[in-house]
């Protein structure tokens, strides 16, 4: 492995983090990365780095954590995917100035940069504005602003369910309109 040249991966990783827009406050993408780790091992030829050991990264409001988190670059130096594993893996991202953080666990975590695509496999759970998503497997379209939930089907998972399971707050109704 080699450790050399790892400035494109660490600036594909702010690209690839900063384009989750429908999940992203938008100064995020122009904040510094933070990753701290035990160990990380930097493999530009195969465009793989792989941090391990409590891995905390941050940019703005942006937090992801896990016991390990492997990103994968494409031929071009892109971002590809990015795998946070953990016991639970967490991603945290503050949506909008006056929106509440959205929260989301999985023992798997994975952004799909392309697509823009994050995948929440095993105990996956998503809370957002005092709502709560959860199920086996969680697909968020960060694009489209589509969620998919269901069977995690042809991945081993720790606590099978077959059913998801979603909890909706009630909207809150204006002080004037509540009193009529």
């Amino acid at each position: 492995m080699r450790f050399v040249n790892t400035l494109p991966l660490i600036l594909s990783l702010g690209a690839a983090l900063g384009s989750a827009a429908a999940w992203a406050l938008p100064s995020d993408r122009d904040q510094p990365i933070r990753i701290q780790a035990d160990t990380a091992e930097l493999d530009d030829k195969q465009g793989v780095a792989v941090y391990r050991g409590d891995v905390i990264i941050t940019q703005g409001t942006l937090k992801i954590t896990g016991d390990t988190v492997t990103i994968t670059q494409t031929a071009s130096g892109d971002i590809d995917v990015f795998t946070s594993v953990g016991n639970l893996a967490y991603y945290e991202q503050k949506p909008d100035v006056d929106k509440d953080i959205v929260k989301a666990y999985g023992k798997t975590i994975q952004y799909f940069a392309s697509n823009e695509r994050i995948v929440l496999i095993d105990q996956a759970k998503v809370i957002q504005e005092g709502n709560t998503f959860e199920g086996e497997k969680i697909v968020y379209d960060t694009r489209r602003q589509i969620v998919n939930a269901g069977r995690a089907t042809g991945s081993n998972v720790s606590t099978p369910r077959p059913r998801i399971d979603m909890v909706i707050q009630p909207k809150n109704k204006p002080a004037d309109q509540a009193q009529q």
